[in-house]
């Protein structure tokens, strides 16, 4: 890596911000120092009583993300970030690597609809992936829309896309400035006009077509008041049928329990059209509630069919006159059952593909078979099956890594889907399962060597004897002399599985010198539900403490030292990277949370906060609130510890994880520690991370990666 310039304490924060304003963002004289201080975060007099202990929360005013004084705020906040990135030389070859490795051609699998197959390709620096239609899964196509005619930055996205049966039309979704809000359109696909179909005010929702192509399923929300659009807290959703050339105003309602506020509905419809299945959820919590229509009754009542909300339940197709789910009902590890429509009680299931040793995560029916993806040590298999649940083969992937999306048809034998690697982009494959030939239908020209990288995977022992796995991605050769600068990155929550993915950022780092880890933990989806369960609710320490585990065994094997080893992750990732450092300081040299969940006593009051809670948690439970109280990152901040250098990163319009969570825990570093180099960095026009433009991407990656060449070099 290049070496950055060493780190001073100059002075100057009013001449930064002077020429900031002057100059603009990113246009700050090679020259300009570092101010003494960060910017000054005033305080109030807010105080919280949780079950008789008083908690302090002086920073509260930073929640209100759209008031004057916080927008001012974060500005000074973007000043001082912006001169400390600007001590490292390297910055502007980072950038320029970026977009040279990003400038590549990109796909998705295409899906067949009638006789028109659809897909999204992006030419390499295009801010939003365009799609397409064509007569064939291997024809280059014409553009069926582009969305980043919609606006001039490319912050107005896509947020979805659902084609009908028959390819007569396209429903999609556009948000604006990552935003959770979308609003769906419909498109004639053969002749490219758009409709005057117009959603609004929905969110969490797919398009779920009628085998008629007359309209479809989607979920709604009642509008938010005025001013409240990024603070709605989203409860007491509408499942909703549009049927085509109507206002949204006379979309018929199909379920709603204003009883349950808390719970969501999204749809699927049989291939057959005989039935929508309705998936009805609370929150994030993995269990759900399975109810169908039965679409040729006129009176579309609803009826219920799985409603213990006992575990999940993933509707596959239709077979025969039963109904496929993918459980992990008496599963950890996920199996297949067939429910009969007439005769839901469990004591009827037939199951059809019994538990494995590995997790189950997804099945399709393709060409008469079950085509499932299996997670062995956090990678992807794919086995075929019989409809009765006999082994049928295998499809021999390209290597180690991850199907992105399986696209086909029940009964045509051609099966379609994606595959990754940490050093290899997205190759399209195409399987026959009559032939069991496997085709390459498209495969990115790359601007680098992959054979100059390597991907190893490492399993180790933590301290109470959980096996834990790390993948590392670097170049060839790499000398095991503790030296190098490293990245180790994780999640650990919600059931969500961390698998081989091609990043250009993460990659850049790899060339550069760095080695990138990521880190299975304790909390994800890798080793089924009940690796999930050991690090949920009062068992979330043991995310923290696995993570903690991975930077020792790097040290200890000399891969790293802690003055070079930096943590990062988001959402989720922000937390635990939060509490990570909060908890172990000494082993860092540089941290970034990303859109971190930092404050968690108050998480579940903003937006769609109170979903997680059967993930984490709230304080209002007795029982809970010591458990959140001890690992929560804001509140745990000390003033009598080194905190290493750390870039807090958050969007001003992400309605997902409320940037107050990043503001706050921001200020209470930098309170903690002022002589110290804690800085914010806050994207404008950006949320949650979803559907961010690519120059705003490649930004964001130049300044981490810049950030950590000047941070791990002291």
């Amino acid at each position: 890596m290049s070496t950055p310039r060493k780190r001073s304490i100059p002075t100057g924060l009013a001449a930064c911000l002077a020429t900031l304003l002057a100059t603009g963002c990113g246009g700050m004289p090679e020259q300009s120092t570092l101010p003494d201080a960060p910017p000054d975060t005033r305080a109030v007099d807010a105080v919280d009583d949780y079950h008789g202990t008083r908690v302090e929360d002086p920073f509260r005013w930073l929640e209100d993300q759209d008031s004057p004084e916080v927008l001012a705020w974060a500005d000074r906040q973007n000043v001082y970030t912006e001169a400390h990135l600007q001590l490292a030389d390297s910055r502007d070859a980072i950038r320029r690597r970026l977009t040279e490795l990003w400038n590549f051609e990109r796909y998705s699998v295409p899906e067949r609809h009638g006789d028109v197959w659809i897909f999204s390709k992006n030419d390499g620096l295009q801010n939003q992936s365009v799609v397409y239609k064509a007569a064939a899964a291997e024809a280059e196509g014409e553009v069926l829309l582009d969305p980043n005619t919609l606006s001039e930055d490319g912050t107005v996205a896509l947020g979805g896309v659902s084609a009908s049966h028959d390819g007569r039309y396209l429903a999609y979704a556009t948000s604006k400035s990552g935003s959770d809000w979308r609003d769906w359109h419909v498109l004639d696909i053969a002749s490219g006009e758009q409709l005057e179909d117009h959603l609004v005010w929905t969110k969490f929702t797919s398009a779920a077509w009628t085998e008629d192509a007359a309209g479809f399923f989607y979920q709604r929300y009642a509008a938010p008041e005025s001013g409240e659009v990024y603070e709605a807290t989203n409860e007491a959703p509408q499942l909703c049928y549009h049927r085509l050339g109507t206002p949204q105003s006379e979309d018929r309602v199909v379920y709603e329990r204003p009883d349950q506020p808390k719970w969501g509905f999204g749809a699927s419809v049989t291939r057959d059209g005989k039935y929508a299945v309705l998936r009805i959820s609370a929150g994030t919590d993995r269990r759900n509630r399975v109810a169908i229509i039965d679409l040729e009754d006129e009176s579309w009542a609803v009826r219920p069919l799985l409603m213990d909300f006992d575990a999940s339940y993933g509707f596959i197709a239709r077979h025969g006159d039963h109904l496929l789910f993918r459980t992990d009902n008496a599963a950890a590890n996920g199996r297949v059952i067939a429910v009969h429509p007439d005769a839901p009680d469990p004591a009827n299931w037939i199951e059809v593909l019994p538990e494995s040793a590995d997790k189950l995560e997804s099945v399709d029916l393709c060409g008469g078979l079950l085509v499932t993806r299996y997670l062995t040590e956090a990678r992807h298999e794919m086995r075929l099956f019989q409809t009765d649940g006999k082994p049928a083969g295998a499809v021999t992937l390209p290597g180690i890594g991850s199907v992105s999306s399986v696209s086909g048809h029940p009964d045509r034998p051609r099966v379609l889907f994606g595959f990754q690697s940490f050093t290899r982009p997205t190759s399209v494959y195409s399987f026959d399962l009559g032939t069991r030939e496997l085709t390459t239908v498209r495969s990115p020209k790359l601007g680098f060597d992959p054979d100059q990288f390597e991907t190893r995977q490492v399993s180790f022992q933590a301290d109470d004897g959980t096996r834990l796995m790390m993948f590392l991605v670097h170049k060839a050769g790499m000398r095991l002399d503790g030296s190098n600068p490293t990245y180790l990155y994780g999640y650990g929550g919600f059931n969500i599985s961390l698998r081989p993915r091609f990043s250009v950022p993460n990659l850049v780092w790899a060339e550069r010198g760095g080695l990138f880890v990521q880190a299975t933990l304790r909390g994800g989806g890798e080793f089924g539900e009940e690796w999930h369960t050991a690090g949920m609710l009062k068992n979330k320490q043991n995310v923290f403490d696995d993570f903690a585990a991975c930077a020792r065994y790097l040290v200890r094997n000399d891969y790293t030292a802690p003055q070079r080893l930096a943590i990062g992750g988001g959402s989720n990732g922000g937390l635990l990277v939060g509490a990570t450092l909060n908890q172990h300081p000494e082993l860092f040299g540089a941290a970034i949370p990303e859109v971190g969940v930092m404050d968690m006593l108050r998480y579940h009051t903003f937006t769609i906060g109170w979903a997680w809670a059967s993930e984490y948690g709230r304080s209002d439970d007795p029982d809970m609130f010591p458990t959140l109280y001890a690992y929560s990152p804001l509140h745990n901040v000390r003033s009598d510890v080194r905190y290493p250098p750390t870039m807090v990163m958050t969007g001003d319009h992400d309605d997902r994880v409320l940037p107050g969570h990043s503001y706050k825990y921001a200020a209470a570093l930098q309170l903690a520690q002022p002589d110290s180099a804690i800085l914010l960095r806050v994207q404008r026009k950006a949320g949650h991370g979803a559907g961010k433009p690519v120059k705003m991407r490649i930004a964001e990656a130049a300044d981490r990666w810049a950030f950590l060449d000047w941070a791990l070099d002291a």
